[in-house]
């Protein structure tokens, strides 16, 4: 029972990140140095929270339970503005990485675009979010014990895999908003992003009343990825293409120079 637990819970966190990884970075070798890279200037986000945090514990009042609580929430909100902070020093990092792309190429323009960074750094930035949340948990799965014979709720390991999921995919959707923000300087943009990362994040503290977590986090999670579909240049004209599965034809006419290369004798 352990084992289907963990290996069920863990396809629900991470089956789509790992889809998306197979199916859109794993063949392009620059896509996967982006993927990396993320993954570590999220975890320096988390070195600086993390200290943070246990700095202010160790000064307080241990013994005050509210005192404590607080600081948690504090904890909590520090994490995700240190970590939208870092998103913002990827974003410079890889903007000039861009342009050193597009110097050093043959036709002057980068192998990679920002918008494929944007994508590629947002599914970083989830994927080992989503690892250092529900690991533990994971763990905790596979036994010995049973969820919910002391009265607790049995649901606790797939609520974990579901908002884990939830937070995936939030990151990925605000890595390309966050970063279309940016590029245009349109700062109300950056501020609904990191404002949807607070109140997930606070969302989280309603549990496990898991009615008044789960269900509001994945509807942000659906508005969110409208907002980052319509940002990165979608549309339902090209969803019903898609699905479509119709090639249109191509009317150009193509032109040929009246210049030839000589044959050689």
């Amino acid at each position: 029972m352990g084992a289907a637990v963990f290996f069920g819970c863990a396809g629900i966190a991470f089956g789509p990140a790992l889809a998306l990884v197979l199916l859109t970075v794993a063949a392009e070798p620059l896509r996967v140095i982006v993927l990396v890279a993320g993954a570590f200037f999220w975890l320096v986000s988390l070195l600086l929270a993390s200290l943070i945090w246990f700095v202010s514990v160790h000064l307080s009042d241990r013994e005050d339970a509210k005192l404590q609580y607080g600081l948690l929430v504090f904890g909590a909100a520090v994490s995700v503005l240190l970590q939208e902070v870092f998103r913002f020093a990827y974003f410079k990092l890889l903007k000039k990485a861009d342009e050193g792309l597009a110097t050093i190429s043959e036709d002057g323009r980068s192998p990679i675009s920002l918008r494929q960074m944007a994508y590629v750094s947002g599914l970083s930035f989830g994927i080992i979010s989503g690892v250092f949340s529900v690991i533990n948990i994971l763990a905790d799965s596979i036994g010995p014990g049973i969820v919910g014979i002391h009265g607790d709720s049995p649901y606790y390991f797939i609520t974990s895999a579901f908002l884990t999921m939830a937070l995936v995919l939030l990151h990925t959707f605000w890595g390309v908003i966050f970063f279309d923000a940016c590029e245009k300087r349109r700062y109300w943009c950056l501020g609904l992003v990191v404002a949807s990362h607070l109140l997930t994040s606070g969302l989280t503290f309603l549990n496990p009343w898991y009615e008044a977590s789960l269900v509001p986090i994945f509807i942000i999670t659906l508005c969110t990825g409208l907002w980052a579909f319509v940002t990165a240049g979608g549309s339902f004209h090209n969803v019903l293409k898609c699905f479509s599965c119709k090639q249109e034809d191509d009317s150009r006419v193509m032109m040929y120079s009246a210049l030839q290369v000589p044959f050689e004798d």
